[in-house]
């Protein structure tokens, strides 16, 4: 075992969970905030709501779909022979350390200004700045950064297209028909299927290892579909006492219509939150499994950690503390700011985005959820046209997107240095 290892172990651990609850807290703030800024804009659902929903299905979809091992190297992007861990497993400690603060010091900064980042650039982008500068340029999978980089097109483009296509089919099925309110119902049942039968592939693509069962994608959509029409019945029934707005005016008329797709989007929120969970949550809780499994070991370097229930409940507890207490923000940019959402046009982003997270783990794309939600909020926004669009925060989103990388990696590099330097 490590002499540093061996007299600091406990303390190393300690700044972990404290760090990775930091970072949690940023994924709450920001991510988790993307996954429900349609709903709570679109006042489908109150910001308690969300909470309540971000809990359940956050949880549901980090255990069941997406945290039952998580790889210590993020993603693939350290060479861990190249990196000599074995030797130095101080070294891969103070770099998750720094990786996990400088992550969590972003996503506080950008949640306050209220842009949405991608948790998942921001933790890669640190563990990159540590490994060039405390292991070797050679470190570093650049391969692996260079999709990430892809992903800025992709994940954005590929929800987008999808959300356009759902809201132009809401608009010709039901909005713009002589009957909207009599489609409204006779449609919304269908699209409350595809939502049932997107959680259910998100959560058994992922595969459900660690209780047993591993399906292929052809029998996880022949389940899911299955799951679908359960769903459709609930949907069905939840919608069935809803009357028209016989009096009053056209705006009156729609909100009645509005009321319906409201529905509809608590079961999207609900997708969008456990496919986010499925992916996203081991950003702020793998460096910690990572950090815990080197320590317990007494040094010993493993390519996988497993992810002990302590330590989702820790990294569960900090996401809801971040998106009760800093969330509104990234909310308001994702719910109002892009463009101005209904239930009827937030359902599609919403559904949009689940889908992709789907597609993509299905396909091996590499995707943001966050990037995925814009593009899916973009969408919907352009089937209305451009003049839809408020620019200038696009414009402000865009660029924030392309300085998560590299600042994440600076601040992982001051951050390895001082620990370096006071540790040892």
């Amino acid at each position: 075992m490590s002499e540093i290892l061996a007299q600091h172990g406990t303390l190393l651990l300690i700044l972990a969970c404290v760090f990775g609850f930091f970072m949690a807290y940023g994924v709450g703030a920001n991510d988790v905030a993307n996954a429900m800024g349609t709903s709570v804009g679109a006042r489908a659902i109150t910001i308690k709501q969300a909470i309540i929903i971000a809990m359940v299905f956050e949880f549901a979809g980090a255990y069941l779909a997406g945290g039952e091992v998580t790889s210590t190297i993020r993603s693939g992007i350290i060479d861990a022979d190249t990196a000599g861990f074995d030797t130095n497993p101080e070294m891969f400690v103070y770099g998750m350390l720094s990786s996990l603060l400088a992550a969590g010091v972003w996503l506080l900064i950008a949640s306050w200004k209220g842009w949405p980042v991608s948790t998942t650039h921001s933790i890669i982008g640190a563990i990159i700045g540590f490994a060039v500068a405390g292991v070797s340029v050679d470190a570093v999978m650049w391969g692996q950064v260079l999709s990430i980089v892809a992903s800025w097109v992709i994940s954005p483009v590929f929800s987008g297209t999808i959300a356009f296509g759902l809201f132009l089919s809401v608009q010709h099925l039901v909005l713009d028909t002589d009957d909207p309110f009599g489609n409204a119902k006779r449609y919304i049942p269908s699209y409350i299927f595809l939502v049932g039968f997107v959680i259910a592939m998100v959560t058994l693509i992922k595969g459900l290892r660690h209780v047993g069962l591993e399906v292929s994608y052809e029998k996880a959509a022949l389940y899911a579909m299955g799951v679908g029409m359960l769903t459709m019945a609930i949907g069905f029934l939840a919608i069935r006492n809803i009357r028209p707005e016989e009096a009053g005016n056209a705006e009156d008329r729609k909100a009645g219509l509005e009321r319906l797709f409201g529905v509809l989007m608590i079961f999207t929120a609900c997708s969008m939150a456990f496919a986010h969970g499925s992916n996203d949550v081991a950003n702020a809780i793998g460096p910690l499994a990572a950090v815990n499994g080197v320590v317990q070991n007494g040094g010993a370097f493993a390519a996988q950690s497993e992810l002990p229930v302590w330590i989702l409940l820790l990294g569960g507890g900090g996401i809801v503390v971040g998106l009760a207490t800093l969330g509104y923000r990234v909310i308001a940019t994702i719910g109002r700011n892009i463009t101005e959402l209904t239930p009827s046009r937030g359902f599609a982003a919403e559904l949009a985005a689940a889908t992709t997270v789907v597609i993509a783990s299905g396909t091996g794309i590499p995707i943001s959820t966050t990037h995925t939600l814009v593009g899916a909020v973009l969408g919907v926004g352009l089937a209305r046209g451009v003049g839809a669009l408020n620019l200038k925060v696009v414009g402000n989103i865009f660029l924030s997107w392309i300085v998560t990388l590299p600042v994440g990696a600076v601040l992982s590099i001051v951050f390895f240095f001082l620990f370096r330097a006071t540790l040892g």
